[in-house]
């Protein structure tokens, strides 16, 4: 998060940062990103939150809705930063030169 948080910083982009960890999620939000993004884009089965899911919810979170209530309850399993940089355009996790490729000549 830190990095890309000074790499909009840097670049002058503005952005409204949205602590979901601590200020929650809501369907409407998932459902929009659920239009735009799989479901392994937004899951990371690399976090110690998924980790300890057991094997039934594991193979729950392949499913949009049971994912839904998964996410909602555990939101540390969304990876980070998830960047929405305009209608259905999302960043998902910190990659230089992909964000660079992204952002080339972006305004906020």
């Amino acid at each position: 998060m830190q990095k890309a948080l000074k790499y909009l910083d840097a670049k002058n982009i503005k952005y409204v940062f949205h602590n979901y960890k601590m200020e929650g999620l809501d369907e409407k939000t998932l459902e929009y990103w659920f239009n735009y993004l799989p479901l392994a884009k937004i899951i990371n089965t690399k976090s110690s939150t998924y980790k300890k899911l057991s094997d039934q919810e594991k193979v729950a979170v392949l499913n949009k809705s049971e994912a839904m209530k998964l996410i909602i309850a555990n939101t540390s399993m969304i990876k980070r930063p998830l960047f929405e940089f305009g209608e259905g355009k999302f960043l998902v996790g910190f990659n230089l030169d992909e964000w660079d490729l992204a952002l080339n000549g972006f305004e906020s």
